[in-house]
């Protein structure tokens, strides 16, 4: 699956076993489109519209409720009830959807925020298609939709979730305006340093993985060049980063069973490179964040079958109803042999847990919730109402 990616890229060091992979029956998924849906709309309700027809056109279709698929893969707009005059602009990661925020987006304009989370170039549509971006497209959207943003509120945060963390932090330390970043699982720096190969592997092999599209919500699989572009934006941030300062408030959640990304750096970065004293991290682990600004919560949950956070399950509420503690999606590849992820599939005595966790008489799904989700955006919000 597409969260366990970054770790599955000592592939790259056998470009025979990724040639083999490339070299399977291809299907619609792996055809790529002609050419990535326009974002650059004058308006958000036009760049909806107009995705939602592309969408509707060039989308292979995983289940039977189209309209449903269709939704959970678009960009998406939520008006509070009761403005506070503020918005937030959020930004999923490689290989996921919009769908990624709608949790926190709800919890967000349920204060008060006009929210809006769009959808990368190369995403919603087929897999094939994440060989389509460059590095600009997913610059220039998260920039577009900024200033679309920044038009109607008085002040706009930027979210974002792994790469999406990324290309907002690159965005707001290029734009004084941005008043702070809710960054989830940021992916500042890869947990494994074969990911830097991606771009001159793409040259000789297609895919990094490939996987059966089966998740209406996600992709699988992944292109090579879609790996690369990954790449791309996390050298980018590093360099933006490098030698500053950021002042302006930061929420940061990450887990310590993370092992997609590189949660030493990205920690480091918000204890010594992210300075405003409201700033607050939510660290899901066994062995407690030294930092008077952090928060640790136990991951040790027998109580819920989980034994460890994972890179996904920090976003989505445990009534969430597809990737919730009883939700319709389950994610079984975890690393596990073939046997065991039918017994995941079929069975109900399951465990949660990041990619790659195995202990002896235990079958694991991923994690893909937080069961301190309300917890955690009770700390969001006491970052984000502090001047």
């Amino acid at each position: 699956m597409i969260s366990s990616l970054f770790s599955r890229f000592a592939f790259i060091g056998s470009l025979a076993i990724l040639a083999a992979c490339s070299q399977s029956t291809i299907d619609a998924n792996y055809v790529p489109s002609d050419s990535l849906p326009n974002y650059s709309q004058s308006s958000f309700q036009q760049y909806m519209d107009e995705t939602k027809q592309w969408l509707a056109e060039h989308r292979i279709f995983k289940s039977n409720d189209l309209e449903k698929e269709l939704a959970v893969n678009l960009p998406f707009e939520i008006k509070p009830n009761k403005p506070n005059g503020k918005g937030v602009l959020l930004v999923h990661g490689l290989g996921d959807s919009p769908f990624s925020f709608t949790d926190v987006a709800q919890h967000l304009a349920d204060q008060g925020y006009l929210v809006r989370s769009i959808l990368l170039p190369g995403h919603g549509s087929k897999v094939a298609d994440l060989m389509l971006p460059s590095l600009e497209d997913w610059q220039n959207v998260v920039h577009h939709h900024t200033q679309l943003l920044k038009e109607q509120t008085e002040e706009v945060w930027l979210g974002g979730y792994s790469t999406g963390a990324n290309l907002v932090t690159s965005e707001a330390l290029k734009d004084s305006d941005i008043e702070g970043l809710l960054l989830f699982s940021p992916a500042f720096k890869p947990g494994s340093s074969t990911v830097k190969f991606a771009k001159i592997a793409s040259y000789f092999v297609t895919w990094a993985d490939q996987d059966p599209e089966t998740n209406p919500i996600r992709y699988n699989s992944l292109p090579m060049h879609g790996a690369a572009v990954y790449y791309d934006t996390a050298k980018i941030v590093q360099q933006d980063l490098e030698g500053k300062k950021y002042t302006k408030p930061v929420f940061m959640i990450a887990s310590e069973g993370d092992h997609v990304i590189d949660t030493t750096f990205a920690t480091s970065v918000f204890e010594t490179q992210f300075t405003n004293v409201k700033n607050h991290l939510v660290w899901q682990g066994e062995n407690t964040f030294p930092a008077n600004n952090a928060t640790t919560f136990s991951m040790n949950r027998p109580d819920l079958k989980i034994v460890d956070g994972s890179h996904m399950g920090l976003l989505f509420s445990p009534n969430n109803p597809e990737y919730g503690e009883k939700g319709t999606v389950r994610i079984c590849s975890n690393g596990q042999t073939e046997e065991q992820e039918l017994a995941c599939e079929e069975g109900d005595n399951v465990w949660f847990s990041s990619y790659g966790i195995r202990e002896e008489g235990k079958i694991f799904a991923r994690l893909t919730y937080n069961p301190y989700f309300k917890q955690s955006m009770q700390i969001l919000d006491s970052v984000m109402t502090s001047k």
